[in-house]
């Protein structure tokens, strides 16, 4: 059974910085692309950024791009999202997701995990 479990939310001020993990377990995820969405109340989920397993090549949405860093330990199975000079913009639920097509779009990724609050205050 494939799960996916986020950690590191939480509350914190503009300009602070969180780090997310997504922990993978029953399947390898080699050949897979992780990716890290997020909703926001009353929008839609919306692409954040993805690696690819393989070789750890990231690709970034134009509004996090030179704040967020996305990277992968192969030997934990575990990705993560440094989240640097965040703003309240940002606040939302984040979600991690594998698939094995990538893209930026949420309907192309086949696992989930359950979400992890951000919230940013001003």
């Amino acid at each position: 059974q494939v799960q996916l479990v986020e950690s590191g939310g939480g509350l914190v001020q503009a300009g602070g910085s969180l780090r997310l993990s997504c922990a993978a377990s029953g399947r390898t995820f080699s050949g897979y692309i992780m990716g890290w969405f997020r909703q926001a109340p009353g929008k839609e989920r919306e692409f954040v950024t993805n690696i690819r397993w393989t070789d750890g090549i990231g690709y970034y949405a134009d509004s996090v791009k030179g704040r967020f860093t996305i990277s992968r330990d192969n030997a934990k199975n575990t990705m993560y999202l440094q989240m640097n000079s965040l703003k309240p913009e940002d606040t939302a639920v984040y979600y991690c997701a594998a698939s094995f097509v990538g893209g930026a779009t949420a309907n192309r990724y086949e696992y989930w995990g359950q979400g992890t609050q951000v919230t940013v205050s001003s």
